[in-house]
């Protein structure tokens, strides 16, 4: 492993510092960014998404994905775990924080609003960011697909529901382009593409071959992993120096979400005896949101400069640190899972976790 991947939480922390002194200094440059959307999705975080992606796009095999049902036990755990315990949990600990804990630090109506985005927050499990914590991690291409392609389909169905059942909201409006759009954007463009070079290097040179061009690829997902920090940190540095308590108080309830979730669901994994490559992901999905969706729901609802859409803006700036050091947890616990894989092959060996920063 190269110096790069090992002081990757180290590369993370100056790509924060970097997209806030740019967000700072630049702000028509981040203004123009921010500015090319496509319903919702802001396309050079998707290019920089695609970048990540690519690589773990590469090891789907489509001839591999009907073994996933006959391992269903993983996919199971995720969507317990999404629908059944992970929106009401972040729920409680809103309620919990700015009812309770924080009621002397700001308004009743200001503790609704970040209640109602911390909500929505946790109604949106992730999407198109499993894919890099589950590359970095050596999961299972093919089981992660599976995992986040079932719970895309879910969602279309159970986030209006359960998002107006707990916002207390009978005519929630679901914003389906963005929702539409991300799906494709963020995982069917790159798995066609990772599926088509696969299906062409395999013709020419066999499995040899897709590893080979997935070693060269390699670094582009780091890159676009550090530049995508940057931009996400450059597009909300505003709102990170303009209301720094807020924000301080919004993360704590997220971080304790966080962890707690990928603690119930990598500990729920390990006591069911599910492989690591499928554990892992399983975590992941739970742990991550899917932030597109979310901001543009809390946007659309309460308004851009609202509590609920600095909450969800809170969600996004403590995915990458938080979701860099589970990976981290992941790979130096691989061996509390069974090894092997579905088809007895023996998994990959797990790279050394990135050094903290």
């Amino acid at each position: 492993m190269g110096i790069f991947e090992r002081f990757l939480s180290v590369w993370i922390a100056l790509a924060i510092l970097g997209g806030i002194l740019l967000g700072t200094l630049f702000p028509g440059l981040v203004e123009t960014i921010d500015g090319l959307e496509l319903h919702g999705v802001n396309l050079v975080v998707a290019v920089l998404i695609w970048a990540m992606i690519y690589p773990m796009m590469l090891k789907v095999d489509p001839g591999c994905l009907a073994d996933v049902g006959r391992k269903p036990k993983g996919l199971v755990l995720t969507l317990v775990v999404n629908w059944l315990i992970k929106p009401f949990t972040m729920a409680a600990l809103g309620v919990l924080f700015f009812r309770v804990f924080f009621a002397d630090l700001v308004s009743p109506e200001d503790a609704n609003q970040y209640i109602a985005g911390m909500i929505l927050l946790g109604v949106a499990p992730c999407t198109a960011m499993v894919f890099v914590w589950s590359h970095l991690a050596r999961g299972d291409a093919n089981y992660t697909l599976v995992q986040v392609s079932v719970n895309d389909l879910i969602l279309i169905f159970a986030f209006a529901p359960i998002a107006a059942l707990l916002l207390g909201i009978t005519d929630l409006v679901v914003p389906w382009p963005v929702l539409v759009a991300s799906v494709v954007i963020f995982v069917v463009v790159p798995l066609v593409a990772g599926l088509l070079t696969r299906s062409r290097l395999v013709r020419k040179g066999g499995p040899e071959a897709v590893d080979a061009f997935a070693v060269r690829t390699k670094p582009w997902s780091m890159i676009g992993l550090i530049l995508t920090v940057v931009l996400l940190f450059g597009l909300q540095a505003e709102s990170i120096l303009a209301n720094p308590l807020p924000v301080l108080l919004i993360a704590i309830p997220l971080l304790i979400q966080s962890y707690g979730i990928f603690a119930l669901t990598y500990g729920a994994a390990r006591a069911l005896k599910l492989r690591h490559e499928v554990a892992a992901p399983a975590g992941f999905i739970g742990t991550s949101n899917f932030f597109e969706l979310a901001v543009a729901v809390a946007i659309s609802l309460f308004g851009m400069s609202s509590g609920a859409a600095l909450a969800t803006v809170v969600g996004v700036l403590i995915e990458v640190p938080v979701m860099l050091s589970l990976v981290a947890f992941a790979n130096r616990t691989r061996h509390w899972f069974p090894s092997g894989s579905d088809n007895g092959a023996s998994p990959d060996p797990a790279p050394p976790a990135p050094e903290t920063a």
